[in-house]
């Protein structure tokens, strides 16, 4: 054989080898989305993201192989300018935990369905630690510029995880998607499902969009799929979060600390705990802010809270095992919820800054060192569910002094029984605003 011909049949039998497929006619890269930010928008422009020059295809083993060796290469090969197709029709299993801080100017075009393994061994051992509530992730997504879309399915594979939980609480579930680190991006046309803990975690990152995100998963054995939030942002700013489904057993959206300048708009929520400002403050020595936060047109039903506030008290207690904490500073301030449709939800609005703490009278002498300002909280119509008849909400702050300007207007929602009482405790005004009662339930703890 001719050096000619050798050289031919090597390079040829290095393309079949190679984890990396070069754009063929097999393969449809789908175009990116342009959902438009609206009808609210945080106010500060967002990053363009200019086209991309180059695409790659990742190979899938198949028969439940790992691909993530395939995933990383095509990545490191598009990475600075190219685009990375999953195909429609292909199916990937991740089966080792991928650090892809490093992305830039890259799109990842999950058309495919993407499954990590249900090693809940490996994944204890090898998830990212994100240092906040012991969060894990399966995989860490950040850099500059990155979008995510294709109308495909990243899959949790939860239920081992579900059981798992259930006889030991303190296991470390990794979160299914984990923006961290991420300066401009946009996630969207995506199907999350079978999380083992929250759909979604967003920190340290900056000018991220996320559209028409659909999340569903539960349990099919008698154990529950528990804290799998729809999305948590912590430490992070010019959020946008809107035009999608959520339907999980935790926060629809949690705002943890250090989230500003944040728009959720046009969700479903179904089945969760709200949408959550906190748990914040719950660490000695933190400085905890939520503020910036514009909240719209949501419908929430099947929930125990439908907008939230929670705020651990300033002296140390225990919500379960897993969770406890109190005594942390900071502030909630300029967080607004305007226009929420609500049906089969225990209550329609929740503030609280004795979170973890069971007795309120112990709350108060030991008041939350995180103030709550400047809140307002209007358009709301619908029906709670028959939990607290004959309350409707719970508003119950530690102290008048770290509570101040709150603003309920325009609540049309009522009780099974007709009523729309409060229970009121704390907040200067807030008798003038709603119908009150110093007498009612402790409000949701999760």
């Amino acid at each position: 054989m001719r050096v000619s011909e050798l050289l031919t049949f090597a390079l040829a039998s290095a393309a079949l080898a190679s984890p990396v497929e070069e754009r063929d006619a097999k393969v449809t890269p789908s175009k990116r989305p342009n959902h438009p930010i609206a009808p609210h928008h945080p106010g500060k422009a967002f990053p363009a993201s200019p086209a991309r020059k180059k695409t790659c295809t990742v190979k899938a083993n198949g028969n439940g192989k790992d691909d993530s060796n395939n995933i990383l290469s095509a990545i490191k090969s598009c990475n600075n300018g190219g685009h990375v197709v999953f195909p429609k029709d292909k199916n990937y299993t991740i089966g080792t935990a991928l650090d892809l801080t490093f992305l830039k100017h890259i799109d990842l075009d999950i058309q495919g369905t993407i499954k990590f393994t249900n090693d809940t061994d490996y994944w204890q051992k090898n998830a990212f630690y994100q240092t906040f509530q012991n969060a894990t992730t399966f995989f860490q997504l950040g850099g500059e510029d990155v979008n995510v879309y294709g109308g495909g399915t990243l899959d949790g594979n939860g239920q081992a995880w579900y059981d798992l939980y259930a006889k030991d609480i303190y296991i470390l579930r990794p979160i299914l998607f984990g923006a961290i680190g991420l300066k401009g991006g946009t996630i969207e046309d995506l199907k999350f499902r079978y999380s083992p803990q929250w759909y979604t975690f967003v920190a340290n990152s900056t000018d991220v969009v996320f559209s028409n995100i659909d999340i569903f998963g539960g349990s099919t054995s008698e154990n529950p799929a528990k804290n799998t939030d729809g999305w948590d942002t912590y430490r992070s700013s010019n959020i946008v979060i809107q035009n999608s489904h959520i339907d999980n057993g935790d926060d629809c959206v949690s705002f943890k600390p250090n989230s500003t300048d944040i728009v959720v708009q046009n969700l479903v929520c179904n089945g969760s705990h709200g949408i959550s400002v906190g748990s914040l403050g719950q660490y000695v020595g933190e400085v905890d802010i939520v503020k910036n936060i514009y909240v719209a047109n949501i419908s929430m039903s099947n929930a125990s809270d439908g907008a939230r506030i929670k705020v651990w008290p300033g002296a140390a207690s225990a919500l379960s095992g897993d969770l406890q904490g109190g005594g942390g500073s900071g502030e909630v301030a300029n967080v607004t919820y305007d226009g929420m449709t609500i049906s089969n939800v225990d209550y329609a609005i929740e503030i609280t800054q004795c979170y973890g703490q069971k007795n309120i009278t112990l709350c108060n002498q030991f008041p939350s060192n995180l103030t709550i300002s400047d809140i307002t909280i209007k358009n709301f119509k619908g029906t709670t569910s028959d939990k607290y008849d004959p309350l409707i909400g719970y508003l119950q702050c530690s102290s008048p002094t770290v509570c101040k300007n709150i603003n309920i207007s325009n609540i049309d929602v009522k009780s099974p029984s007709g009523t729309d009482l409060y229970s009121c405790g704390s907040i200067s005004g807030i008798e003038s605003q709603v119908h009150c009662t110093t007498n009612g339930t402790k409000g949701g703890n999760s």
